[in-house]
């Protein structure tokens, strides 16, 4: 009975202090999270604790298409009423594998899988062109597609699930591998002096690269408890940190090498979720909650230094988990509520200071579906709609 009364605080506390840090960074236009809870499928229920040699694969997708322009909170809306906006078509699909060495302990690896499209007017004739010149407006596409950066972490459970099984937190501690192309190019559409268009080859903008370039460590928190019958709360938290500068990609090829703001910055990157799970059957679960996701403008280790658009995206998370048998099918559309370009360093140190904008979403798609296999699952944690069965304590 110990555990049960000194649980609730612990998770208390836990929540104070991811939302106090995270609440204190300034943030990005949405990209790649690169959340193992998440992309892993880890749901924040019993469902997510696996026995001793279990095995789960997952297939995650993403999806979302970004193209309303904020500098700070404020919306330029004439980008869209003007065609001028920038737009990314995002899909990213996230193999993932969990091992579990014991019923406290497990190893996850994510690969993700990402095809972008990128189309706007500005990185090709401009935004405004000579009259009778480009009297369509054309839209020219950039794009990227290929593998981005791995990740492997470590999970554990703080409290053994065999002696307490209506809630659990678990710290998670990994490394994301320089996997993914941070220097991919494509063909830029511009006009000579006379007006005949030619194209230029040049790296993408930093929105669509597949990788960063750096060697990145991030650590992880989950957690739920059951509130009441059927009910449960649940804290996802994500940092990313980067501790490398800048990577070897210009920006743009003419501009000065010795510049390291001209070079593509190597940012941290961050996410955290909190909300309700309600049951009303054993194999089908709700939810609803907040999440936060972004990318800093200063970075916790290390300079930062380079482009990047820092900015944030708080939103309302509604979603859906069905488990049949050894199978679970997650569904969860983030719809952003506030949306926030913050400054970068070379925004704060341009004279005079400057503030950039950058695109956003207005939702996004997050869907999994997991299997697993492996392991001993005598006492295995089964959901029910009234309670969450206990597990026998002779693992």
């Amino acid at each position: 009975m110990k555990t049960r009364f000194t649980f609730v605080p612990i998770l208390f506390l836990f929540t104070l202090l991811a939302f106090n840090e995270l609440a204190a960074q300034g943030c990005i236009a949405i990209r790649n999270m690169s959340c193992s809870t998440e992309s892993t499928g880890l749901l924040s229920n019993p469902t997510g604790l696996l026995n001793k040699g279990e095995f789960q694969v997952l297939m995650g997708y993403r999806h979302f298409k970004s193209f309303r322009h904020f500098r700070g909170t404020e919306e330029e809306a004439n980008r869209v009423a003007n065609g001028t906006e920038v737009i990314n078509h995002f899909n990213s699909f996230d193999l993932g594998l969990s091992y579990s060495l014991t019923h406290r302990i497990s190893l996850t690896a994510v690969l993700p899988l990402t095809f972008n499209d990128r189309s706007s007017l500005y990185e090709h004739y401009g935004n405004t062109v000579p009259e009778g010149v480009d009297p369509d407006t054309r839209r020219f596409h950039t794009g990227s597609r290929g593998i981005g950066d791995i990740r492997i972490s470590a999970n554990y459970w703080l409290v053994d699930p065999a002696k307490y099984a209506k809630g659990n937190i678990a710290l998670g501690l990994g490394i994301k591998a320089p996997t993914g192309k941070p220097d991919v190019e494509d063909d830029f559409h511009k006009l000579d002096s006379l007006g005949n268009d030619y194209t230029t080859r040049r790296p993408v903008d930093q929105s669509i690269q597949l990788g960063d370039g750096g060697w990145g460590v991030n650590v992880e928190l989950q957690a739920f408890h059951q509130l009441f019958n059927k009910a449960s709360v649940y804290l996802n938290g994500f940092y990313l940190s980067n501790p490398r500068n800048i990577n070897n990609t210009l920006r743009n090829p003419a501009s000065d090498p010795n510049d390291p703001f001209n070079y593509l910055s190597v940012a941290d990157q961050y996410a955290a979720r909190l909300g309700f799970n309600y049951m009303p059957l054993a194999n089908l679960s709700l939810s609803a909650g907040g999440r936060i996701e972004g990318i800093p403008s200063e970075d916790l280790i290390g300079k930062s230094e380079g482009f990047r658009r820092p900015g944030y995206i708080i939103s309302v998370e509604p979603g859906i988990v069905y488990v049949y048998k050894k199978a679970a099918f997650s569904l969860n559309v983030p719809i952003a509520l506030f949306r926030n370009r913050v400054k970068s360093v070379s925004d704060k140190l341009a004279t005079p200071q400057r503030h950039g904008d950058a695109a956003f979403a207005d939702y996004l798609i997050n869907a999994s579906v997991s299997y697993r296999f492996g392991g001993s699952h005598e006492g295995m944690m089964q959901p029910r709609g009234d309670i969450f069965k206990d597990v026998p304590s002779n693992r």
